[in-house]
């Protein structure tokens, strides 16, 4: 018989153990998949969260709330989101979330295209627009920032980026843009004097961390529109549609419910129809083409 030389076996060996490594790997996705498939064979309604702050702080406060969803509907979610929000558009258009939080700019392009409908959104809210300087700022007014440069999420944030530009150009401002992809980073960036001033909205502001949130004030606010839309793919079926639609409603009705949606500061959700959004659709607001 051949010998095997120890470099041969190591070899073998090696082989062996990528084999082992690679079939674990197959058998955990195996199961996983088989875990999160539902008992009538279908796959979890992927849920699309903006990413106005980053994923881990998302993952961290939708989570509770997805969860009750979940059980209230008999349905399950899986959490998503994108890395910035052009991308969150990007997957939007390609209806790539079964159900969505979208911005109320968001949600009037794309229930065009691919046909997003509401179903909810915060109970007793407008969504409004901020500015935010630094403490250490002498601007007073909005026109203190003609020719500054100003921080903004995205070119197509609703509230932080087109209703706050809106506002300095009818004072006839001119500031130079800089979109910095996320409500958090167009704090931190003025609150560590990158920028003169950034744009954002009270909620998001008020899950800043401290230590930045502390450094900043809100120079101006906006008037207020219909907030963020839950809305639902086409694809789904009506019955799914109305368990959803039912499930948000029902969160602020028992003690799990409202404590998931402590995590995200809000009291509740209402049911909601597309027309909801009118609103906003009267603005005539043209940054992103549905098709």
């Amino acid at each position: 018989m051949r010998s095997v030389s120890k470099r041969q076996l190591a070899s073998i060996t090696l082989w062996h153990i990528a084999l082992l490594i690679a079939s674990i790997i197959w058998l955990a996705t195996a199961l996983s998949a088989q875990a999160a498939t539902k008992l009538d064979g279908s796959e979890p309604l992927v849920f699309g969260i903006v990413p106005q702050q980053s994923s881990a702080k998302l993952i961290r406060d939708w989570s509770p709330v997805i969860k009750q969803v979940s059980e209230l509907s008999g349905l399950q979610i899986r959490f998503a989101t994108a890395p910035n929000i052009p991308e969150f558009e990007k997957r939007l258009a390609a209806g790539q979330y079964h159900l969505a939080y979208m911005n109320p700019y968001h949600f009037t392009v794309f229930n065009q295209s691919p046909g997003y409908q509401a179903i909810a959104h915060v109970k007793d809210k407008r969504i409004r627009g901020i500015l935010v300087t630094s403490k250490h700022s002498n601007t007073t007014s909005l026109k203190d920032l003609d020719g500054k440069n100003v921080a903004f999420p995205a070119p197509a944030a609703f509230a932080a980026t087109l209703l706050t530009q809106a506002a300095l150009k009818n004072e006839g401002v001119t500031f130079k843009p800089y979109y910095v992809g996320s409500h958090d980073s167009a704090y931190l960036a003025v609150a560590d004097g990158l920028f003169d001033a950034g744009g954002g909205i009270i909620r998001t502001l008020g899950a800043t961390p401290e230590n930045t949130k502390k450094k900043l004030n809100v120079l101006f606010t906006t008037e207020g529109f219909t907030p963020h839309a839950v809305a639902t793919h086409p694809s789904l079926s009506d019955d799914t549609k109305k368990r959803l639609q039912a499930a948000f409603v029902a969160l602020a009705d028992n003690p799990e419910g409202k404590a998931a949606l402590k995590t995200l500061n809000m009291k509740g959700f209402q049911s909601a129809t597309d027309a909801d959004w009118d609103d906003v659709r009267a603005l005539n607001i043209s940054v992103i083409n549905p098709d």
